[in-house]
Order: C-alpha cells, then sequence, then structure tokens
C-alpha cells in the first residue's frame, strides 16, 4: 500500500493544486492494495452489497452522519438548498437527501453559446483523440471506449474524437446535466460489478471503467453533435437513478444522479465536433485531475 502516491488535482481557475482527501481512503487500499483484500473485493464489488449501504442510508438514523460530514470536508452549504419541506436549521431527513442535495439557482452559472460546460462538479482527465491506445494516467489503466460502450452501432463513431471522464467524489454536488440542448438517441444499462473508481483502486485493477455496471445515452446535441453520455456505477452507489425521461432537453437540464457513493460520468464525442480546453489536456498528460464545478466550461465548439 505504501507505494500509492497522494492524489492530486489542480482548480482550473486558479491552478491551485491540491491533495486530495479520500473519503474511505483506508479500506480502498486494504482492499486492492493487499492479497486478501483483493480477495474481499470481489465480495463488497457484487451489486447487493452496495445496494444493501444505499439503503442504510435512506434510514432516518443516517441523518446524524450529516452534520459530522459537512464540517469534517468543510462543504459550503450556502450552495445547497434544503431538501424539499425543510428548513435551513434542519435541511436533511437522512444522508441520501443531503448528498443527493440540490444546488441553489446562482451556485452553478452554466457556461452559454460555443462553450461546452462541465456536466457536473468532478475531477477531469480529458483527452483530445480517442482511441482504444488511450490509457489513463494511472499506472497505465486503460480507457477502450469500445469496451466502454459495448455496442456495435455506436463504437465507431466516436473513435478518434474528445472525450473525458469526470470523477465525483462523495464530497462533491452528486447530480449530472445535460452540457447542451438536444434529443436522445439511444440508451441502454450494461450490468456489472460496482469496483471502486477512486485512483489508488485503478493503480491496482486496470478494467474498472471496463467492467462496472453502467449507462449508456446518446445524445444528438445542437452545438457539439452526437455525444455518448455514460454514468459508471461504483463501489456503495446505491443506484445510479435518471431524473428527465423526455427524448428532448435543454443545456443544464438535470439528467440524472447517483445515490450515495463515489462515482463517474465518461462523454465521448464526434471527431471535429469540439474540442477540450488545453489546460485540462495539459494536466492530464501531466497525471493531475482538473477540478470543475458543473457548468464551468471545459472546452468549445469547433
Amino acid at each position: 500500500m505504501s507505494k500509492l502516491r497522494p492524489i492530486r488535482f489542480v482548480e482550473i481557475d486558479s491552478g491551485v493544486v491540491q491533495e486530495e482527501r479520500v473519503y474511505g481512503g483506508f479500506w480502498i487500499k486494504a482492499l486492492y492494495g493487499t492479497l486478501v483484500g483483493r480477495m474481499i473485493s470481489a465480495l463488497i464489488a457484487a451489486p447487493p452489497f452496495s445496494r444493501l449501504y444505499g439503503w442504510l442510508q435512506d434510514r432516518p438514523k443516517s441523518k446524524a452522519k450529516v452534520k459530522p460530514f459537512i464540517e469534517k470536508f468543510e462543504i459550503n452549504m450556502a450552495d445547497f438548498r434544503p431538501e424539499e419541506g425543510r428548513t435551513a436549521d434542519d435541511p436533511y431527513s437522512t444522508f441520501n437527501q443531503f448528498f443527493t442535495r440540490r444546488v441553489t439557482e446562482t451556485a452553478r452559472p452554466f457556461a452559454q453559446g460555443e462553450q461546452f460546460p462541465a456536466p457536473c462538479d468532478a475531477r477531469y482527465f480529458a483527452y483530445a483523440a480517442l482511441n482504444d491506445d488511450v490509457s489513463i494516467p494511472v499506472k497505465g489503466s486503460f480507457f477502450k471506449a469500445s469496451a466502454l460502450l459495448n455496442h456495435p452501432q455506436w463504437n465507431g463513431v466516436f473513435e478518434q474524437g474528445p472525450g473525458f471522464i469526470a470523477r465525483l467524489c462523495p464530497v462533491d454536488y452528486h447530480r449530472f446535466h445535460f452540457p447542451d440542448a438536444g434529443r436522445k438517441l439511444d440508451s441502454w444499462r450494461i450490468p456489472g460489478a460496482l469496483h471502486s473508481v477512486n485512483p489508488w483502486a485503478l493503480a491496482f485493477r486496470e478494467d474498472i471503467f471496463m467492467i462496472n455496471e453502467r449507462e449508456v445515452t446518446i445524445l444528438e446535441t445542437e452545438r457539439f453533435g452526437k455525444l455518448a453520455y455514460v454514468e459508471v456505477g461504483a463501489t456503495c452507489v446505491g443506484k445510479i437513478q435518471q431524473s428527465h425521461h423526455e427524448e428532448t432537453f435543454d443545456r443544464g437540464d438535470e439528467k440524472g444522479m447517483f445515490l450515495f457513493g463515489g462515482s463517474t460520468v465518461i462523454v465521448l464525442g464526434e471527431p471535429g465536433k469540439w474540442a477540450i480546453d488545453d489546460r485540462i489536456l495539459d494536466h492530464t498528460r501531466e497525471g493531475i485531475e482538473a477540478y470543475l464545478k458543473m457548468g464551468q466550461s471545459l472546452g468549445r465548439a469547433l
């Protein structure tokens, strides 16, 4: 376990590099960095464990965890609204209600025009042109677009196009949004395991994105062409919940949310439609994730 380096990320606007405070870091190292842990991790990654853990976060007793969590991770609650029907003095009835909290109207302004907005609060790795040789800069873990989508009709559409991996931590806002107006062309679910998506887990197991549970939606957008929008489940994610059920959507509309646990949104694009900010690409090459809040620009249409 000692060979693992601290996880660093950079605030994209200030350029300040920070070290991540990993929620459950000891257990991630133990499960993926030891022989006994790797034997146990197969059981932990089975969906029933995470479903049960998610169910527990919906119990009234879980409310007791909210205040200590906020204090430990110094979350700015001025950005978030109380649960519907509750007040700021007693904002959430369970931990999951806190975890899936909504932002205020002014907390996450959405980039407009030709700018490509970040779909969620997350730490981003990004790539100018995806192919099956692209690897995540975490101990050589692979990121194969064709294996990620696992759909012969759509695999080739995004070959050599831009793409990004947005990793959400338990401390983050856990709803994800549409980056542009458009319509849904296709969607499917890929059953799988629920391994941790933390870089420490990826350092020991390179195929996590390819074997974890995923929900895929193909979007036709007004400014950025076709997008493959992929939500990846992870350990202790009680559920990936889709909240938008119409065929069409507007820029900034909520698409869905992750119930308790850190997870990942991956977006793939067609070649020649949009490009990712060079700063994010440079940080990716250095192995440092770029932290963006939902709505911040991460690229632009070509």
